[in-house]
């Protein structure tokens, strides 16, 4: 089998991988491994030596500098907490290089929303306070130097700017394919490569320990670099090698022969492998047909250690399937460690050694933040580092709680995406569904966890992920903190939630929150009741200083005639518990957001039965992390799922249900995945008006499935409210505004250490 039919499988395998009981069983929190020896050894890059295989992958800068690109408090702390929590190297996000040339990296007036390395002496002292920090932990700083966005840039720039986005030949632009990107002139092309040069050299002086080129998921560096984007005809840039070996020389030119570099590729962008034949039919995907081979990449991965790289990190995937390199909770646990291995083996059989005479040393990336399986790979041979990014936002401290052994202690990344990647669409910083100190770690230091000046009796009504967090926060702070709980367990919606076996990273989750809970009772004055039942009389009666109510959310119920019938579900109903549907063979779920994508997800997956989606916007899963979305839309297209957008239940039947669907031409493709969902303040000049031509249809159903949303469960705190049923009363996650674990969590710990 050769390389490119290994990765074919294996991108194959994605849909379906949880049916693997080993693999599954891998995503575990677990410490069977211990003592992690592996991890916890030193390792050499070029003349650097990194005290374990650990590295901080670069999970983004934005909006943490300053508009000048200087890197601002927020990001010199950010870095700081991963250092001190005990990473051995860790990567800034990218930083552009090519401003003036690439019009997508700056706004108006030069201002930036990425750090900048550029231009002016005054953004300097920012790089050296993080090396600094950094280095005060005994950990490696490299920063990531990008050759910019090209394709895969905000197209705001042509009507900001009133220029195009550039790329390596005309190419679509990722965002609204309508807006064409110019090619590069040659000179822009050098100028960039002195660009990398000079910045190289500034990030030596600053005493950054390396450079880290970015050179995967079709950004700028990859579209020079890979014959699906770069179809140049003539020039010395029609060589697709040509642009990031020049640019490596530039760098080793300017910075000598011992200082190391880092490259980040892609073994393959696998469009082919994921779109088949939509890649000769779909417009924006057309030109793209003539990608990177495995073999191929390997062949460039040689020359350019031959050019002076001494350490890769390697992934699959680009833009245009955006849930490969940026996986979300449904992808596998460690699911390129094949990637990985076919780089070590490539390079062992080739005797490929870095210029410093030395093996190259081989990252490896994707869902690796379980502490066994990390600890595995390096001891299978599979990669020789460990790449975390969104586990070390989840908890800085991963490095130091593994190392002790307290795996049931780390905080476990639920795979949202919502905190640390959607928020860069949506126009904020890193931040984590799970930890709400994370991004704000230049407000948060752990200062405001002091003991309080009184300690206060307080009440937290429902142990949902919002209440979870209150009452640990408040107890911590020295508070007498009873969490009541009105069924047998913790969680809330995230018990039901956990029920798909993608959704595994939940139930590491849910452990962690119990864990904590039990280590927060036995050393501070914290106690949990479950099943238990409390009334706002009770409350006042028994005299509580302060209530914090988290009773969570109603279901929605659409109005329709049969709604009520016996066979009428709630999603959640049916997650709790899945033999209610044992009997059925078709189903329809009603709503196309995250919970009922994931809904019908598990029912045809899982439970093998027919289903059909009906949502009434005309986009699916409006809203969600591009990754997450992506990922679900194609595999219930790969599994032949029906999705009907524009559309609504009408009424239900025994046996059957009826639809109203808009049918006409003019209604969104809803299994798009190759574009995004624009951010709703940005427009689309482009995108036409949706006519109505409507149609019932009657479709067969055992079951109707209800995911249609939710309303806030507030009669609760509201009821304390009208008597006053304590001096300070508050109203928490999704009883307040339902949302996300997101938001519940950051709430709920501003109310803890507010109390």
């Amino acid at each position: 089998m050769n390389y490119q039919e290994r990765v074919k499988k294996l991108v194959d395998s994605f849909g379906t991988w949880y049916e693997d009981e080993k693999l599954l069983e891998s995503g575990e929190m677990s410490a069977k491994l211990y003592p992690y020896t592996s991890m916890f050894s030193p390792v050499q890059i070029n003349r650097l030596k990194v005290k374990n295989r650990l590295v901080m992958a670069p999970m983004g800068n934005i909006s943490m500098s300053e508009e000048t690109g200087r890197p601002a408090a927020k990001m010199v702390q950010y870095f700081t907490r991963r250092a001190e929590g005990g990473v051995g190297l860790i990567t800034s996000g990218l930083v552009p290089i090519s401003q003036e040339i690439d019009n997508t990296v700056t706004e108006l007036g030069d201002r930036s929303y990425f750090p900048r390395i550029d231009k002016s002496r005054s953004v300097f002292a920012g790089w050296r306070d993080i090396a600094e920090k950094c280095h005060g932990y005994g950990s490696a700083f490299f920063i990531q130097l990008t050759p910019g966005l090209g394709r895969v840039g905000s197209p705001e720039c042509l009507i900001n700017k009133h220029k195009l986005p550039v790329s390596a030949s005309w190419n679509p632009n990722f965002y609204i394919p309508a807006i064409p990107c110019k090619p590069i002139s040659n000179r822009g092309a050098w100028k960039i490569i002195k660009n990398a040069g000079q910045a190289a050299a500034d990030a030596k002086a600053a005493t950054i320990d390396g450079v880290y080129l970015h050179g995967h998921e079709g950004y700028f560096l990859e579209q020079m670099t890979n014959p699906a984007f770069n179809r140049r005809k003539i020039g010395k840039f029609s060589d697709w090698k040509a642009f990031g070996i020049e640019m490596v020389k530039e760098i080793r030119r300017r910075t000598g022969k011992n200082y190391p570099v880092m490259y980040r590729i892609d073994l393959s962008l696998v469009l082919n492998e994921t779109y088949r034949d939509k890649m000769k039919s779909v417009k924006s995907l057309k030109k793209f047909q003539n990608e990177r081979t495995a073999e191929m990449t390997l062949d460039y991965m040689k020359d350019l250690v031959a050019a002076g790289v001494d350490i890769f990190d390697v992934d699959l995937g680009c833009y245009d399937n955006w849930w490969l390199p940026h996986p979300p909770g449904p992808m596998p646990p460690g699911c390129f460690l094949e990637v990985s291995q076919i780089v070590k083996e490539y390079f062992a059989e080739n005797k490929i050694t870095s210029n410093a005479g030395i093996d190259v040393p081989i990252v490896g990336v994707g869902k690796l933040g379980y502490p066994d399986l990390a600890e595995k790979a390096i001891r299978d041979g599979q990669c020789d580092m460990i790449m975390l990014g969104r586990p070390l936002l989840a908890d800085p401290d991963w490095p130091k709680k593994a190392f002790s052994g307290k795996v049931d202690e780390i905080i476990a990344c639920i795979g949202d995406q919502e905190g640390c990647v959607n928020e860069f669409v949506e126009g904020g910083h890193p931040q984590c569904a799970v930890n709400p100190v994370t991004g704000f770690e230049d407000v948060y230091n752990g200062s405001e966890l002091c003991q309080a000046a009184k300690a206060k009796k307080v009440a937290v009504i429902g142990a949902g992920p919002s209440g979870v967090m209150t009452a640990l926060t408040a107890a911590r702070r020295g508070h007498n903190v009873t969490l009541f709980e009105k069924s047998d367990r913790i969680g809330g919606l995230l018990y039901p939630g956990s029920r798909p076996k993608i959704k595994f990273d939940i139930i590491n989750y849910l452990n962690y929150m119990k864990k904590q809970i039990e280590i927060v009772s036995a050393e501070y004055n914290l106690e949990l009741k479950l099943n238990t039942n409390v009334s706002p009389e009770q409350l006042k009666a028994e005299g509580w200083d302060v209530i914090a109510v988290s009773t969570g959310t109603k279901q929605n119920k659409p109005p329709v005639k049969g709604i009520d019938s016996e066979h009428v579900l709630f999603g959640i109903d049916l997650l709790k518990n899945p033999a209610i549907a044992k009997d059925a063979k078709s189903a329809i779920v009603v709503g196309g957001g995250v919970v009922g994508c994931e809904t019908a997800y598990y029912l045809k997956h899982e439970l093998n039965i027919d289903v059909q989606l009906v949502e009434m916007l005309p986009k699916i899963m409006d809203g969600v992390c591009t990754a997450n979305r992506g990922f679900l839309i194609h595999y219930l297209e790969e599994f032949g799922v029906p999705l009907h957008n524009c559309t609504s239940l009408k009424e239900v039947k025994d046996g059957t249900a009826i639809i109203s669907k808009n049918k006409s031409k003019t209604v969104p493709d809803p299994y798009i995945t190759w574009t995004p969902i624009l951010p709703e303040n940005v427009e689309n000049p482009f995108e036409k008006d949706i006519k109505t031509e409507i149609e019932e249809i009657e479709i067969p159903a055992d079951i109707i499935v209800l995911a249609a949303g939710s309303v806030p469960d507030d009669s609760f705190y509201y009821e304390c409210q009208n008597i006053t049923a304590a001096p300070e009363l508050y109203n928490i996650g999704d009883s307040a505004r339902p949302g996300r674990v997101f938001e519940a969590t950051k709430a709920a710990y501003q109310i803890g250490i507010s109390i």
